[in-house]
């Protein structure tokens, strides 16, 4: 049995999103952003920095979304790039990369949602991060110049690591300079698979408006 710990729209997503293209038969243990329960002892024994996700697998518990999905890949495959294959070193460029986006939306969702009270929020940090983001984003843009997905050779297990935040960021910033990613976000979002993963992610309860405005300061 496949036990993957999950919040809606959290980086969970990502696992959830790969175990749907791969076919595979998991359960899924829905947690909240907003609760105490990722903090209790018993959550922490899974994972000790109290966060999504945590999957239980072969007798193993693993807590890193960029690590589970190496695994995954190694394990099952196909959607991975092994050691002496050709593209093997820009999938793990492009694998890790979605931590570099996933730093600018951590620090966006701090600013509009998790600090609740206007006095404690910075529109300054809201635009530098933003525009942070979109050129991060830039990169991916420059990538799809002539490509389908990240990899040449076509979709991958980097294109869900890098679409979940994609998917996530344009609640942060507009694609209108980025039209390259937004075809690709919308053949990502038509992908069966994701659309089986949406079904199931669960009641939006983090990102609850289509797009978050820079208050005036």
């Amino acid at each position: 049995m496949i036990r993957l710990h999950h919040v809606p729209q959290a980086r969970s997503f990502r696992v959830l999103w790969l175990m749907e293209e791969m076919g595979l038969a998991f359960e899924i243990v829905p947690h909240s952003f907003f609760d105490k329960s990722l903090r209790a002892p018993e959550y922490l024994a899974l994972s000790p920095a109290g966060r999504v996700p945590a999957l239980e697998i072969d007798g193993l518990t693993l807590f890193e979304s960029g690590a589970i999905l190496e695994y995954l890949c190694e394990t099952f495959g196909p959607f991975g790039r092994q050691p002496g294959e050709e593209e093997r070193p820009e999938w793990l460029e492009w694998l890790h990369f979605a931590e570099t986006l996933g730093q600018h939306l951590a620090a966006l969702t701090q600013q509009h949602i998790v600090l609740r009270e206007d006095w404690m929020r910075s529109p300054t940090v809201m635009r530098l991060e933003a525009k942070r983001l979109e050129k991060v984003l830039g990169a991916v843009e420059d990538v799809l110049e002539g490509r389908e997905y990240v990899l040449a050779s076509g979709f991958s297990a980097v294109d869900v690591a890098i679409g979940y935040g994609a998917w996530i960021a344009r609640r942060f910033v507009r694609f209108d300079a980025l039209p390259r990613v937004a075809r690709w976000l919308a053949r990502l979002e038509a992908r069966p698979a994701f659309r089986r993963a949406a079904l199931r992610d669960g009641m939006a309860e983090i990102y609850t408006q289509d797009f978050y405005e820079v208050p005036d300061d």
